[in-house]
């Protein structure tokens, strides 16, 4: 059988960032309350930043490493989201512009809540084992944006404001699919998928989210028991605790991955406090590292979580990760693959960490205008000049950069600064 996975991945983690401490002494919260959701900081899209622009920022360093010839041997791209630019008009179109794709590329937009990209991946991975064009390439787009209307008191529709606020964030992944998986080595066959309508969160309005975040938690945790049991039954072998050597899960917020983590081991083991939380610090810990920087970013949130998982672990010897996927309303899957120390080497190459780092730091005030600027920038404008003196200060942490200029007659038009 042909080897398949991830040849090569980077994740983008913004423009600016803003402190969730800072964020609940500002909205007078209990900062107790947002430490236990193991979240840092929260990336806040610029209104020149939309799902494109995250997408092509993601991959552009991915796209410049490889040679022109593995460049043209791209012949399908995959963009995943929930936050969609346009009903018709695949944005995939947009970032396969901008990144100087070839023409003879499947472009497809794919939406399915936060299991977008990993349903993309498994498409890719298709793609590449059916063999109908032996050394194709896919590459997987997985970008989403959460943006606050405050022109209704700074409600979000029906969203708990004091959880939806710290936990969302904006962001992408870009993954390369070959037959070469230089960074994860997908185990074909291995997969566990479970599905069911369930009303937990939702997009009614392209730009704001409403749900049940209490029934989110029931229903994400139903997904990882239900999802790993079903792939248990394929990979007959297969235990929790012992088969991988760490665990990559969707993760919205770090604390709802340690309620998982910790469901899960009682469940399969009646397993004790200590324990749970000496193998959570050592299998789970290490894939919350980048996520905690960044908050929720839908589909992308479970490869921001691969990616921090790949460079802050220990491969001295190939493991194996469980990855745990799961998207609202609802579809999950329990799947895994192998990482070696060549694989880290790899993607240490990105410097994810220090981007990051580099990432420019939101006052309050500086935040209340981008939400202010938000409701401008919408679903649906037809035309509008981005007001860079809203970010004139923020200009140098976007150089090299793709950022979205102005919008005319509903055609987005973008910059590379």
């Amino acid at each position: 059988m042909v080897s398949v996975g991830i040849e090569s991945m980077n994740v983008f983690g913004g423009i600016t960032y803003l402190d969730i401490i800072e964020l609940g002494k500002y909205r007078d919260i209990d900062t107790s309350t947002y430490e236990k959701l193991l979240i840092k900081e929260k990336t806040v899209p610029l209104p020149c930043e939309d799902p494109v622009t995250n997408g092509v920022n993601a991959a552009k360093p991915l796209v410049d490493t490889i040679s022109q010839e593995d460049k043209d041997r791209i012949e399908l791209l995959i963009t995943c989201s929930e936050s969609g630019i346009d009903f018709g008009k695949s944005m995939s179109t947009y970032i396969h512009y901008y990144l100087g794709l070839n023409r003879n590329c499947r472009l497809i937009e794919m939406k399915n809540a936060c299991y977008s990209g990993t349903a993309g991946l498994q498409m890719a991975v298709n793609f590449i084992l059916s063999q109908v064009s032996p050394g194709a390439k896919a590459l997987v787009i997985i970008t989403d944006t959460s943006r606050f209307m405050v022109e209704d008191g700074g409600k979000n529709l029906n969203m708990d404001w004091e959880f939806f606020e710290p936990t969302s964030g904006a962001g992408a992944a870009a993954v390369l699919v070959s037959e070469t998986p230089h960074i994860f080595q997908i185990d074909v066959g291995a997969n566990g998928y479970y599905g069911y309508e369930v009303m937990d969160t939702c997009r009614p309005t392209p730009d704001g989210e409403a749900g049940d975040a209490d029934l989110g938690l029931l229903s994400y945790l139903d997904c990882c028991e239900q999802s790993f049991l079903r792939y248990k039954e394929r990979v007959v072998d297969a235990d929790y605790h012992n088969t991988f050597g760490y665990l990559a899960y969707h993760t919205p917020f770090g604390g709802m991955v340690k309620t998982a983590h910790k469901t899960m081991m009682r469940k399969l083991y009646r397993a004790k406090t200590p324990e749970i939380e000496e193998d959570f610090k050592k299998r789970v810990e290490p894939g919350l590292k980048y996520c905690q920087r960044v908050g929720n970013i839908m589909g992308a949130s479970i490869f921001m979580a691969l990616a921090s998982i790949i460079d802050n672990g220990h491969f001295e010897i190939p493991k194996r990760i469980g990855c745990f996927s799961y998207g609202s309303g609802c579809c999950s899957e329990f799947y895994s693959g192998v990482v070696t120390k060549e694989g880290q080497e790899k993607l240490l190459r990105f410097n994810i960490e220090q981007k990051l780092d580099n990432r420019y730091k939101l006052s309050m005030g500086e935040y209340e205008k981008l939400l202010a600027y938000s409701c401008k920038v919408k679903f649906g404008k037809r035309n509008i000049k981005i007001d860079f003196d809203l970010i004139y200060d923020i200009t140098d942490f976007c150089q090299g950069k793709l950022i979205l200029d102005e919008i005319k007659e509903f055609h987005r038009e973008y910059k590379w600064v």
